[in-house]
């Protein structure tokens, strides 16, 4: 019943692991639904989905947007924007 929700650079650095394997609550089945729901595990997790345009997200390796559905089985990735020089 597991996804496994991966963090990077900053987002990575608040909240202190590069991945774990969470199970959200029923009634998370999109990717905003599961940041709501990881801002509530702790004050590392709300500063680091505080402004949720300042992250994307890739789930499975594809780049979503937030009303993309999760599933258990997912691999959902959170990450700055890219940025170019």
């Amino acid at each position: 019943d597991a996804m496994k929700v991966l963090y990077f650079a900053w987002v990575r650095q608040r909240i202190g692991v590069g991945h774990e394997m969470v199970s959200p609550p029923d009634g998370v089945a999109t990717v905003a639904a599961l940041v709501d729901w990881l801002r509530t595990r702790g004050p590392g997790y709300a500063e680091a989905f505080k402004d949720t345009r300042a992250i994307r997200c890739a789930v499975n390796q594809e780049y979503v947007e937030p009303d993309h559905p999760v599933v258990a089985g997912d691999e959902v990735a959170f990450f700055p924007p890219v940025t170019g020089g």
